[in-house]
């Protein structure tokens, strides 16, 4: 058995290339907890627990998923997976590193009840016959791996995973409401959230790329409908139809847009936003022309993301899971 603390991933070239891209947002965060030792949050994995167990989890996760393709118009639970790992781990301040994914604190108020986290606890009642068969993982390390099987499983790339988050059941350390971006935002709104929690630009731009899978529903966002064709499967097709000419859609809902071609498929303000502002707009482009280098700029946001605000210790390193697909095709 390989214990967590000792497994490897070949990974030290990304480290120091994202050590470099956000040297200014980590010397921020160091300065933080050095000068006021606050909102420390250290990971500690369960005693025993290898990387084998949680290639377990994540193996009953993806099976799970796998059984229930059909559901949603055929978009599956990827998305929903996805977003609710994106929202536990999305409320994250980089000014006083409070918020992020370490406590599974989404469960409480007023975090719960934030209008953006609405229809999040869909993915959280799938999750829950996994978690009754694994008592032990917590729900911030259970909620963010079902978002790393949501990406790898619909063919996305793989994502680069850490566990150890604690659960606090006190409630105490839920995140205020307005911790998630709102789908109206324009692009100052967009950058400054995103901002908030030490992303650049290019890695904002590559996050909302994973709005090609699944999509809105009016009774819970007050949107309605998918970004595109490939609402289950990982795809730079999000750049790709963004790229392309749109609309207001002429509707009693909330503002959206929806494209001039087919009228089928919608674009969020918020989407919109990368378009008007130069600098988002030339990274769709890019991610547009360029599938490999989207994949590989969002594997590298995702994991940061659901990483934010913990402290991994140096001898906890990051796993990448095989998917199902790769455990039954003979190596």
């Amino acid at each position: 058995m390989t214990s967590v603390a000792s497994s490897a991933v070949n990974n030290n070239n990304s480290n120091v290339t994202d050590a470099k891209r956000h040297k200014s947002s980590s010397t921020a965060n160091a300065a933080f907890g050095a000068g006021a030792g606050l909102n420390i949050k250290t990971a500690e994995i369960p005693e025993g627990k290898t990387v084998e167990d949680y290639q377990r989890v994540y193996n009953e996760i993806a099976t799970k998923i796998s059984e229930h393709l059909d559901y949603d118009h055929g978009d599956g639970y990827f998305g929903q997976l996805v977003r609710n790992a994106w929202h536990a781990s999305g409320t994250y301040a980089v000014a006083d590193n409070s918020g992020g994914s370490y406590y599974g604190s989404m469960i409480f108020e007023p975090e719960e009840f934030d209008f953006q986290n609405k229809g999040t606890s869909i993915a959280r009642s799938f999750l829950t016959s996994i978690h009754v068969q694994n008592p032990w993982i917590s729900r911030g390390d259970l909620w963010t791996l079902g978002g790393v099987a949501g990406v790898q499983e619909c063919n996305g790339p793989k994502i680069k995973w850490r566990p150890g988050r604690v659960d606090d059941n006190t409630g105490t350390k839920a995140a205020p409401s307005g911790r998630i971006p709102d789908g109206e935002g324009d692009a100052r709104y967009v950058r400054d959230f995103f901002s908030r929690m030490g992303f650049n630009d290019r890695e904002t731009v590559a996050l909302i790329g994973a709005h090609v899978l699944g999509r809105c529903h009016t009774h819970v966002s007050g949107y309605d409908g998918p970004w595109g064709d490939d609402s289950n499967n990982f795809t730079n097709d999000f750049y790709e139809r963004l790229v392309g000419k749109w609309h207001l859609k002429n509707w009693d809902g909330r503002k959206q847009y929806e494209d001039d071609d087919t009228n089928l498929y919608m674009m969020l303000p918020s989407d919109m936003a990368l378009k008007e502002d130069s600098n988002f707009y030339k990274y769709v482009q890019e991610y547009a022309k360029d599938v490999d280098l989207w994949f590989k700029d969002f594997a590298d946001a995702y994991s940061k993301l659901l990483e934010k605000g913990i402290e991994f210790p140096e001898d906890n390193k990051p796993i990448e899971f095989k998917t199902l697909h790769e455990q039954t095709v003979p190596s």
